[in-house]
């Protein structure tokens, strides 16, 4: 429907004729009104103040797959691979079902992902104008945030936001920042330590991280993703998505802890007050009176704790401790691919955690 409601087609007040004088008064017509452009439909249609005000009966947000889901995509394409790979795709591609029908049986991790991004013909090459002209009205604006956001991965406060972009600090910001919510490319994230004021807003949208690091302003790549495998530059982001694949997929992470029953806030933290402070890959704040604080690692092997390694990993929680307050347990829980390696340091552990824990 948002694609349909183009400039001066007098689309709306047509539909709203539509039901009012006629539809409704049936018993027999259900109409779901759908679109990518979520911002579209929550606006025009459940927050309408006219002649569609309260009309709307049942809501259902279509949320991305998860891992799991994106892993059948491939199995009924008759395409096997490891739990590895479905989740390298996963940090390209996100839970988007469209994206996963399009690769190819027969090809690597890597020559997929070439041919999907990195070739004169590839599908996905140019989606990302594509998708934020089509979902977006003055999408210019759009992008000039969604690229500021991409710039660091722990995100933006409203007001470093607006030094960044230049833009006003009225409501077309708010606009802005509250479609890229609603469309899933967005997230605010708020501890229940910090502020509204001090909300950090993340790009959350696999594709969109993808693009901007690796495909913006290239061009003539052809092959140039199997070049860049185990390069330091990957390795970089690959560690950022993975935490993302984490969060995105924290239900099975609950369930394998077995407090998926237990009411709890997930967020990433970052310390404000400490000089050098701590960031932390994502908090697990329990009803039970525990915090999981979690490590994530993405690696081709198991991870080994060196004694920098776990230094670190004590600071993070002595600092989180002193910063919040918290009265609550904290135990240490790592997520990462392959397990990690039993030594010296390995029993600072309370809780571990494998990339077949997400499927």
């Amino acid at each position: 429907m948002p694609w349909i409601d183009t400039p001066k087609s007098d689309f709306l007040s047509s539909f709203e004729h539509f039901w009012n004088g006629w539809a409704s008064k049936r018993n027999d017509i259900m109409l779901i009104a759908c679109g990518s452009a979520t911002s579209w439909i929550v606006n025009k249609l459940i927050n309408n103040k006219g002649g569609l005000h309260n009309r709307v009966t049942r809501r259902l947000r279509v949320m991305p797959l998860s891992v799991a889901d994106c892993g059948q995509i491939l199995a009924q394409k008759g395409i096997t691979c490891e739990k590895y790979d479905i989740i390298s795709y996963y940090m390209v591609l996100g839970g988007v079902p469209f994206y996963w029908t399009l690769i190819k049986k027969g090809l690597s991790v890597s020559q997929n992902i070439d041919y999907l991004f990195f070739n004169e013909v590839s599908p996905l090459k140019d989606e990302f104008h594509l998708m934020y002209s089509s979902l977006f009205k003055n999408h210019q604006k759009y992008v000039k945030v969604v690229e500021t956001l991409g710039t660091k991965a722990k995100g933006f406060t409203r007001q470093e936001i607006i030094e960044a972009t230049e833009q006003n600090s009225g409501g077309a910001l708010t606009e802005i920042l509250s479609d890229l919510e609603l469309c899933g490319f967005v997230k605010k994230n708020i501890p229940p330590d910090a502020s509204v004021k001090n909300a950090l807003y993340q790009l959350d949208d696999f594709y969109t991280l993808f693009y901007l690091r690796f495909l913006r302003g290239k061009s003539g790549q052809n092959g140039a993703w199997s070049k860049m495998v185990n390069t330091p530059r990957l390795s970089a982001w690959a560690g950022l998505a993975f935490e993302q694949v984490c969060i995105h997929n924290s239900a099975q992470i609950l369930e394998k802890l077995k407090i998926a029953g237990i009411k709890t806030e997930i967020y990433q933290w970052k310390s404000r007050k400490i000089a050098g402070g701590a960031q932390i890959d994502m908090i697990i704040d329990r009803a039970d009176n525990v915090i999981n604080l979690c490590e994530i690692k993405f690696s081709s092997e198991k991870f080994v704790i060196t004694a920098a390694v776990a230094d670190n990993i004590r600071n993070k929680a002595a600092v989180f401790r002193q910063e919040t307050g918290t009265k609550k347990s904290i135990f240490i829980t790592m997520i990462t691919t392959f397990g990690i390696v039993e030594n010296e340091y390995s029993g600072l552990v309370q809780n571990q955690l494998t990339a077949e824990d997400l499927f």
